[in-house]
């Protein structure tokens, strides 16, 4: 196996949980938030979504799906084209509101196999490509996927353990 099978494997769990996380789930139950200063399933994968629209196009120099194939004008979100949630405010979480499962999932494998096709084609020379000099030490290509990959993993199980709050009400 190689890094570039890794990382696809990684990335195709998350595509899973991501999966599991909403299927069933009606444009309600997606915004439903268990507390008021809780995360929804909706926004929880916006984010991660969002998220890692944002770093594997930076990484790979293209363009956001998110702006780049019209996702941000489906959403109709009232953020800012640049905005993936980081620091959003309880009042910003609820406005996170969807029409269907399907344009969230749709999105996220749009993203995903925008992933998967960057991440499989990675030699692991390029692991080692600073993609951050921003932070110290400077965020290598290796780093910011596997912090991708974790923020992902989080994201998702938190929205699995929401979406059982939310089907047991």
């Amino acid at each position: 196996m190689t890094s570039a099978d890794l990382l696809v494997d990684a990335f195709n769990r998350v595509q899973e949980t991501v999966h599991e996380a909403v299927g069933g789930l009606t444009a309600a139950q997606l915004a439903e938030r268990p507390a008021e200063q809780a995360n929804s399933v909706a926004w929880l994968i916006w984010h991660l979504t969002r998220v890692q629209d944002d770093h594997v196009a930076d990484a790979s120099g293209t363009e956001q799906l998110w702006t780049a194939d019209g996702w941000w004008d489906r959403f109709a979100l009232p953020f800012s084209a640049a905005d993936t949630g980081y620091g959003h405010s309880a009042g910003e979480v609820a406005a996170v509101r969807v029409k269907s499962r399907t344009l969230l999932t749709g999105y996220y494998d749009a993203v995903h196999e925008h992933t998967v096709r960057y991440v499989g084609g990675i030699r692991d020379a390029d692991l080692r490509r600073v993609v951050d000099e921003s932070w110290t030490p400077p965020v290598t290509l290796a780093v910011r996927l596997v912090s991708v990959i974790s923020d992902n993993l989080q994201h998702a199980g938190q929205a699995a353990y929401v979406r059982g709050l939310v089907r047991q009400r």
